[in-house]
């Protein structure tokens, strides 16, 4: 299973790191050699498919009813490849399970060192540091800000308790970043998966009333550039109807590499 899963890490960091997570649910799908041919990974209500080039995969046996509505935790979402997730989901529709939203995103990919270092003029009194716990209240409405505006399905009431404990895992066990203006933290970073070889980055947000002044850029590129040092490959998906990051990305040298999908339900 890890080889299957490695030799398609680039489109699946996401589904590999559920993998290396120890209370994480895997399926799995074998030719007659005994050669996995396609995964599902499961953890905490979110399916990651990865199918590879099957596409005649049998509806896995744990996808019945009575697991989506008396069973087990509900299904809350699936995510990958638009392809994979396709699949997944009208498996699921066909058990009376549709999904009720869609995301589409930019699968971006950046293999090396960024092509161009964060400019140092404007907004010289702009600084980046790392955060620290007793930052977590300054940090909350970013947060709670960046789940509004990124992460929350239409229709979904935002859960302050929720959120509070979502930015104390980030600060916690997550490398992040943060962007200050005159002691007021104005900019987040952090990544939010780990596979084998590679690093995944989200969480960016600035608020509403600093952006246009380049500490988006600034920011992640500061950030992509610490962590290009470890080594590792970096991976990000950005909505398809949001220019103005794509162009971000695209300055410091991301490239896009597939189509991604986020499937609520």
């Amino acid at each position: 299973m890890e080889e299957f899963l490695r030799s398609r890490e680039q489109y699946c960091v996401n589904a590999c790191a559920k993998f290396l997570q120890i209370h994480s649910l895997t399926w799995y799908l074998e030719d007659p050699a005994g050669t996995v041919q396609a995964m599902i990974l499961s953890s905490g209500g979110m399916l990651f498919p990865v199918f590879g080039k099957t596409r005649d995969i049998p509806p896995p046996r744990f996808l019945s009813r009575s697991f989506l509505h008396w069973g087990q935790p509900p299904i809350h979402s699936v995510q990958g490849l638009v392809d994979d997730t396709e699949l997944l989901e009208a498996a699921l529709a066909n058990l009376g399970y549709p999904a009720p939203e869609h995301r589409d995103y930019d699968l971006m990919t950046l293999n090396g060192p960024p092509e161009r270092e964060h400019p140092k003029d404007g907004l010289r009194e702009l600084v980046f540091r790392k955060p620290v716990f007793t930052d977590l209240e300054a940090m909350l409405p970013l947060q709670a800000g960046y789940e509004k505006e990124e992460v929350l399905p239409k229709d979904t009431v935002f859960n302050p308790a929720w959120c509070r404990l979502n930015l104390g895992k980030i600060i916690a066990g997550e490398q992040s970043l943060i962007a200050c203006l005159s002691d007021r933290i104005v900019g987040k970073i952090n990544t939010n998966a780990a596979s084998f070889t590679r690093l995944q980055v989200g969480g960016v947000y600035v608020l509403p009333e600093y952006r246009g002044l380049g500490i988006g850029r600034r920011m992640t590129a500061a950030f992509v550039g610490e962590l290009s040092k470890q080594g590792r490959g970096l991976t990000l998906f950005v909505k398809k109807n949001n220019p103005a990051a794509r162009a971000i990305y695209d300055h410091i040298g991301f490239s896009a590499t597939a189509d991604y999908r986020i499937s609520y339900y």
